[in-house]
Parts: C-alpha cells; sequence; structure tokens
C-alpha cells in the first residue's frame, strides 16, 4: 500500500512547479536563483522531499509577484505537510493520501460498478470481501475489518462531507457472502440514503449500455470552492492499482463523465424501491 507524500505535499509540489513554470524559469535557472543544488528544487518539486517553511518562502520570494492569498495558502500547505491522521498506523492496509483525501472533502462523489462502496459496507460484507483476499489470515482480516468500520465513522461525524454514490444494479444483485447478509447489505444502503448528507442512485440494468462501461470505479474528492487552490481530485481503480488524478483538466474530464452516468441513473426514489425490490428477490 502507499506510503509515499501526503496529498498536501503533492499538491505543494505542484504549485511551487506551476510558479516556477510562470515565473519563466528552468529547474536549473530557478536552483541557480536560490543558491540551491538542482537535486533539491528538483526533489521538492516531485515531492520526494519535504520543504522546510524557510525553503517555500525563499522559492516565492525568487520567484516574485505571487498573490499574496496565493503565498498564505502556500505557506499554509508547508505547514501542515507533515500531519497524518487516524489512518497512519495502518500504512498497509489504507493508502495515506485516499484517507486523508475521505477525511477532509466537502463531497464525495462516487461511481462503483462492481461493490458496496467501503463506506456503506455492513461488517459482515466487509468481512466476505476482505476474507477473500487474505484467505487463512483471520487476525489479518479483522485488523482490516476495523479500518473499513471506523472509515464509516465518517457518515455521522460533525460537519460529515456530502456524499453521492451511484452503483451499478449489478453491484445489489451479487450475493456477497450468501443472501441473508446480502439482504443485511441493502437495508443498510436503505438506512444510509435516509441520512440528510448521503444520495445514493442506482444505474439499472436495463438501461444496456452506459458511459465509462467496463472500466473500474471512479471518486471525485471536491472541495469548496473557496478555497484559493483548486484541491479536487479525481481516483481511478485500474488493474495495476489506483490512480490520482490532480490535473485540473483532468479532473474536470472525470467529473463530466460522472455527470454522464448520473444521468442515466434512476432518482434517488426510484434507486430505493429498486433496492427494496432486489431485497425480495435475492
Amino acid at each position: 500500500m502507499e506510503q509515499g507524500p501526503t496529498t498536501r505535499q503533492r499538491r505543494l509540489a505542484a504549485e511551487l512547479r506551476r510558479l516556477r513554470e510562470a515565473a519563466g524559469l528552468t529547474i536549473d535557472q530557478a536552483a541557480s536563483a536560490l543558491g540551491w543544488p538542482h537535486s533539491k528544487l528538483s526533489k521538492i518539486e516531485t515531492a520526494r522531499q519535504i520543504p522546510k517553511i524557510p525553503d517555500v518562502e525563499a522559492i516565492l520570494e525568487a520567484y516574485g509577484g505571487t498573490n499574496e492569498a496565493i503565498k498564505l495558502a502556500l505557506l499554509k500547505l508547508a505547514r501542515e505537510v507533515r500531519q497524518r491522521g487516524w489512518w497512519a498506523p495502518y500504512g498497509d492496509v489504507l493508502a495515506g493520501s485516499y484517507a486523508e483525501l475521505e477525511f477532509a472533502a466537502d463531497r464525495i462523489r462516487m461511481w462503483q460498478p462492481q461493490l458496496i462502496p467501503g463506506l456503506l459496507q455492513t461488517e459482515d460484507y466487509a468481512r466476505t470481501i476482505i476474507a477473500g483476499g487474505i484467505p487463512d489470515q483471520p487476525a489479518e482480516v479483522d485488523r482490516r475489518l476495523q479500518v473499513r468500520m471506523t472509515r464509516r465513522v465518517m457518515l455521522s461525524k460533525q460537519n460529515p462531507p456530502q456524499l453521492e454514490f451511484i452503483l451499478a444494479e449489478e453491484v445489489l444483485r451479487r450475493p456477497i457472502g450468501g443472501r441473508e447478509v446480502m439482504r443485511e447489505q441493502l437495508g443498510a444502503l436503505l438506512v444510509a440514503s435516509s441520512r440528510p448528507n448521503v444520495r445514493i442512485r442506482v444505474v439499472p440494468i436495463a438501461v444496456g449500455h452506459y458511459p465509462s462501461i467496463g472500466t473500474g470505479p471512479l471518486v471525485l474528492f471536491e472541495f469548496d470552492e473557496g478555497t484559493v487552490m483548486n484541491l479536487d481530485v479525481a481516483y481511478q481503480e485500474t488493474m495495476s492499482g489506483g490512480m490520482y488524478i490532480e490535473d485540473i483538466a483532468q479532473v474536470r474530464a472525470c467529473s463530466v463523465l460522472y455527470g454522464r452516468i448520473a444521468d442515466v441513473a434512476l432518482s434517488e426514489a426510484e434507486s430505493a424501491a429498486l433496492i427494496r425490490t432486489t431485497m425480495k428477490e435475492i
């Protein structure tokens, strides 16, 4: 699992690189102006080295012309860049950047064509999924289950994020853990959907072909527009692992794709009705 830089560090690195390019400086020219070796600036810009506060101040001074609000935001990022949350001891289970984004985002929108999302999973459903990946390791299954259940606290924490889930109907009909486990899981979806900050919609099988068919899950972590810098991040699961997308244009493209999927999804009320029907049919 990911043990690398936090999302704050990657964002700080990207913004410092953008400011250098906006100043019309090559990395060699910028390093020379700062009196640093090329390797130091390169590592900072690629999130392989955490810059100290004086380093960031020196960079901002060397590049010049930086908006005061941007300066303050970057210095705040630099101070917070080492912060890690409750998930830090579980780096082998849960990617730190993903957990950080999940905890900090104002809105999370998720498309899931394969499984019930982790934030909505019941204990028995989650245990079945986890045990399938690491058979004959009950202690490790319990540990990973604890992490997943801790993530669910987000649903009821103070000032929770707005959560929107779009599921393929196939997810509802796949009896993970058996029929009783799946009925309980579907009931939990209905309970979650009654929360004011949670929306659950379903793309019915009857739609046939839909946008993004054949690809994996998509998650959009979004932050309030009042943020000085655009911090929105998209996350896609692939066969080789998860991929974070932070380029503004690419995140926007992912948002457009999500919107196209949403266009063919049932309404919340229709989705709840389909979940109830599925519970009876399983």
